[in-house]
């Protein structure tokens, strides 16, 4: 399963794009689709001290990026993921009909977060099983 990111980068790429895509389209296309009503956003489930469907995307496109890229610098990953992560909500300032909040920026950032430390510390755990 891991390799199967690493083998098909495209998945990564394909994600990337989609998630640029639906952050920077100024309404909600799952509004559209799901309720006929694009100034409408799902909500999969109640926030709380940070939006929840912001931190379950970054959540999800973390996952595939570090499974992607699982031999490759780290450090440039997680650069990568908490910079994308702030600049497509700074970006919502500037959009029509999406408004930038904190409570979307700390969903992202919390979920790119959240990914860094649990695979910093599979990473540790892995190496202390070769010894």
């Amino acid at each position: 399963m891991i390799n199967y990111f690493s083998k098909y980068k495209f998945i990564f790429y394909l994600s990337n794009f989609t998630l640029i895509f639906l952050y920077l389209y100024p309404d909600s296309l799952f509004g559209c689709i799901f309720y006929d009503d694009c100034k409408l956003q799902p909500q999969i489930t109640r926030d709380f001290i940070f939006s929840a469907n912001h931190f379950y995307a970054f959540v999800i496109f973390s996952i595939i990026s570090f499974l992607t890229f699982i031999n490759s610098s780290r450090i440039i990953l997680c650069l990568y993921l908490i910079f994308l992560s702030i600049v497509l909500e700074i970006l919502h300032y500037f959009i029509p009909e999406r408004s930038f909040e904190f409570s979307d920026l700390f969903g992202n950032f919390f979920g790119v977060i959240l990914i860094i430390i649990l695979f910093y510390f599979f990473k540790k755990n892995e190496k202390f099983k070769n010894r």
